[in-house]
């Protein structure tokens, strides 16, 4: 379901996005409802990340726990 919104945006983004959607061959909507998922999809990997970085901080790498794998990382001869 699609919803029509208003929205307050500076006049020189605006033109940005108006040259850059026409570029494109994009109506201005189209742009800006791909670039909010853009945006969505780098804040949910940020989000990632951090929960990441934040379970490893908590419990890091012991020696010698995915040597098991290092069979399985063979690329061959260069």
């Amino acid at each position: 379901m699609i919803k029509t919104i208003q929205m307050t945006i500076d006049e020189s983004l605006l033109e940005e996005v108006d040259s850059t959607s026409a570029e494109l061959g994009m109506n201005r909507s189209a742009f800006i409802r791909e670039a909010l998922r853009q945006a969505m999809e780098r804040f949910r990997t940020v989000e990632l990340e951090r929960k990441h970085a934040t379970g490893y901080a908590r419990r890091p790498v012991e020696p010698g726990e995915f040597d098991v794998w290092e069979a399985e990382q063979a690329w061959g001869k260069a």
